[in-house]
Formats: C-alpha cells, sequence, structure tokens
C-alpha cells in the first residue's frame, strides 16, 4: 500500500480527506492516480500533509507523509510509520 493510500484510509477515507483539507474528493482521486500530493505542498501554498496528520490520531506525521508521498517516491517501497519508528528506536 503506497504511504498516501495508507494516510487517506487513516483519516477516514476519500471524502473526509477532502472534507478536512478543504477540497473536493476529486483532488483526493487526483492524488491517488498520481499517487504524490500535489506540488504545492512543497512549495509550500498548502498544509495538506499538516491537517491529515492532526486528523490521524498519531497514525503518522505530516514529515512522514510529506517524505513518503511526494513525486519522488517509491510507493511500493514506503515502509510505515510504524516500521520508520521502530527503526528509530532500534
Amino acid at each position: 500500500m503506497s504511504a498516501l493510500r495508507f494516510a487517506i484510509d487513516k483519516v477516514g477515507g476519500v471524502a473526509e480527506c477532502a472534507r478536512i483539507c478543504g477540497i473536493t474528493p476529486r483532488g483526493v482521486y487526483k492524488w491517488l492516480h498520481r499517487d504524490s500530493l500535489p506540488r504545492t505542498e512543497y512549495t509550500g501554498e498548502t498544509r495538506h500533509a499538516q491537517r491529515m496528520a492532526a486528523a490521524s490520531k498519531g497514525a503518522f506525521t505530516a514529515q512522514w507523509l510529506l517524505e513518503n508521498a511526494g513525486p519522488a517516491s517509491d510507493p511500493q517501497h514506503a515502509p510505515s510509520p510504524d516500521a520508520t519508528a521502530a527503526a528509530g528506536k532500534a
């Protein structure tokens, strides 16, 4: 599962993610189609990752999502937030 799909599922699905981010569900589906957050997340124009992380009840951080759901990320090999946390404790 891609990091982006994981994050969207953790916040309650596409419709809930869209509500949290203040966009339409179609916008979220575009992210899923590209398997990437929009460019505006990386230029500071939007803060969708922060909003999603806040709504995730600790399932992931905005930093993790930005690192793993960007245009250059490899969705097949994105570590889960649990695996990332476990690696940091080793």
